[in-house]
């Protein structure tokens, strides 16, 4: 049975069942301040579980899409994945264990087509600080369903997974694990929480693949074991208690909360322990192959990370987030930046996200029409974000191989130079020191970001050689509009002409302010120009660079500086577009964006706001971003 199968014929199932089926809720959270992404199915209904009513009813079920970027490290293994779907069923004060746990099973087993000898569960074995009882009940019902199954089914008390690791399976089929794996609450295990904060127990399915025990994860296997033997596809939260000041009460009404991973039980289905098989990935796959020409045998790793984060990166796009430096959109922006890396490991240096995105939206669009409206805006957005890149990815590998030639241990140092001068993420650094086999200093991150401090210092301490640019901080808005007024200065030379020379300038964070020298007004026609070029090469995201040079040399190679300015023997130099043939090249302090569609996100445009005379033969230009 599909993945796509699957999520079908659950919300069928549970629909039949008197539930009604709800819509996925967007992976951006819209009432939720607290967090960047959607990470679990329940997240959504937290409101309802907590004593809200849902305008739907007391039975719920839906499909939800979650993204967890935590993950993001973990892929590259055969079950960790950033995207994934939680099939999930409510009661909202209505059905509670007796007809949760057997529904369940009928799925797995009847439905799915799991073989029961295959699954395991575990139950809460209770908690003796707050006096919360064993689930026995649970642990009941599941011997009932395993012996209906002809299993005679062995209970097991484990307690922690540390325990789980001394004492083994012992041919168990029930396993009662404490508080730190069977307990549900928003403050974690019963002695964390508040008064007045509801939680309960929950009792998890696990799939058991067969596959060898690795004893480096612990001396013997159990179910929450780190091997890969055992999956877990389904977790049914019961939240029967309310912290009090005396310790728990009973819920008058308690829940149903259910989780079930679909990529996991697809998994499950096919009895592959490899999740990257399975309908919703194993096509991306397929495709990478022919792209790189390469087998996904000899090149898992790199293949899952591609396969994960392109469509993680499709699903970002659907909810809205855009490739940017802020929250949502810098997760993307990394996502797809670890994306193209790996398939440059694989040899593809091209067209990754033309290629690659097709397949994901064609694996969704039957069954969420949101993916097909949104697909041409993502595969326009994502090759923009890649062609961006590859400029920046080329470079930078050439000078990290350069590097290791050099020296074994990448340093903190090495790190700011590669991000500071080529625009190499700290993060992708590190990665290929991983690819290439260099020993993440144990103190690069500590080296690294005290660079970042003295950069900082310098800038804003620097005498000589810096831009003349009266900045008010270095917050986003005003590194924007001060990268910006490089755009501006050059365009003004080309509509005016060469005699433009910047008499200074005062950048807050909502205008700039530009001072140059020219004998008459500028006219709306070529203040007009001078926008079009400036919003011009915004939108082709030129990269931005630096180098320090001999002073002498940069004036020779036309680099611009501010009238009166005077210079030391050398000189900091931004060059704004290819090095080799520049859009602009200005003798410079920093600190500047690291390449111009950055200015532009969220759709802005420059615009000049005003254009006036500040003395005799010199002109004054206010502009903003909006």
């Amino acid at each position: 049975m599909t993945a796509q199968e699957i999520r079908k014929k659950y919300l069928e199932f549970f629909e039949a069942r008197e539930h009604k089926v709800i819509p996925r809720a967007p992976l951006v959270p819209k009432d939720d301040s607290t967090t960047l992404f959607t990470g679990s199915g329940m997240q959504p209904l937290v409101p309802y579980l907590l004593g809200e009513k849902h305008p739907a009813g007391k039975r719920l079920v839906d499909s939800q899409t979650c993204f967890r970027a935590e993950d993001m490290d973990e892929v590259g293994d055969n079950r960790h994945t950033t995207f994934f779907e939680m099939l999930g069923n409510w009661s909202l004060g209505d059905y509670y264990k007796a007809e949760q746990l057997p529904w369940i099973w009928e799925f797995l087993t009847k439905v799915v087509g799991l073989d029961p000898q295959k699954l395991y569960v575990t139950c809460f074995i209770g908690d003796v600080k707050t006096e919360t009882p064993k689930d026995t009940e649970s642990a009941g019902i599941w011997k009932k369903l395993y012996k209906e199954a002809g299993i005679d089914a062995k209970e097991v008390d484990l307690g922690s997974e540390q325990d789980g690791y001394e004492k083994g399976m012992q041919d168990g089929r029930i396993f009662y694990y404490d508080a730190s794996r069977n307990w549900w609450s928003r403050e974690g295990e019963p002695s964390h929480m508040r008064e007045g904060e509801p939680g309960g127990p929950d009792s998890e399915v696990f799939y058991d693949f067969g596959t060898p025990h690795n004893e480096k994860y612990g001396k013997h296997c159990h179910l929450n074991c780190d091997c890969g033997r055992f999956l877990e596809i389904a977790n049914s939260v019961f939240m029967a208690y309310k912290k009090t000041a005396k310790g728990f009460e009973q819920l008058p009404k308690p829940n149903v909360d259910f989780g079930g991973g679909l990529e996991r039980i697809a998994a499950a289905a096919i009895n592959n322990p490899d999740i990257f098989q399975i309908s919703l990935l194993k096509p991306i796959i397929n495709g990478l192959e022919v792209l790189s020409g390469k087998n996904y045998d000899q090149y898992q790793a790199a293949m899952r990370v591609i396969a994960d984060h392109m469509r993680a990166a499709v699903w970002l796009g659907v909810d809205g987030v855009i490739p940017s430096n802020k929250a949502q959109g810098y997760v993307l922006r990394r996502l797809l930046r670890r994306a193209i890396r790996y398939a440059f490991e694989l040899g593809i240096e091209q067209h990754l996200c033309e290629e690659v995105v097709p397949i994901v939206t064609s694996l969704y669009e039957p069954d969420f029409p949101e993916v097909k409206e949104r697909k041409n805006n993502i595969v326009h957005a994502f090759i923009k974000e890649e062609n961006i890149f590859r400029q920046t990815l080329r470079a930078g590998v050439r000078e990290f191989a350069k590097m290791s030639q050099k020296k074994q241990t990448l340093s903190g140092e090495d790190v700011f130079k590669l991000y500071d001068t080529y625009g190499f993420p700290a993060e992708l650094s590190i990665e290929e020191a991983y690819l290439q086999k260099v020993e993440v200093d144990p103190n690069w991150r500590a080296d690294f970001d005290e660079s970042m401090q003295q950069q900082k210092k310098r800038s804003q301490t620097a005498s000589q050689g810096m831009f003349k640019g009266g900045l008010a901080d270095h917050s986003e808005a005003v590194v924007e509009l001060h990268t910006t007024t490089h755009l501006m200065y050059e365009a003004l030379k080309e509509v005016l002409g060469d005699h433009i020379v910047q008499r200074g300038s005062n950048i807050t964070d909502e205008r700039t302010r530009f001072d140059f020298s020219h004998p008459e007004k500028v006219t709306p026609q070529q203040i007009k120009k001078v926008e079009a070029i400036v919003n011009r090469k915004i939108a082709e995201d030129l990269p931005v660079t630096w180098k320090e040079e001999p002073t002498d040399e940069a004036f020779k190679k036309g680099a611009s500086g501010a009238f009166g300015d005077k210079y030391g023997d050398s000189v900091k130099v931004y060059t704004i577009g290819d090095p080799k043939k520049p859009f602009s090249r200005e003798i410079c302090g920093g600190p500047h964006v690291q390449h111009t569609g950055m200015i532009g996100e969220g759709g802005k445009k420059f615009k000049i706001v005003k254009e006036e005379a500040s003395s005799a033969g010199v002109r004054r230009i206010k502009a903003v971003l909006e």
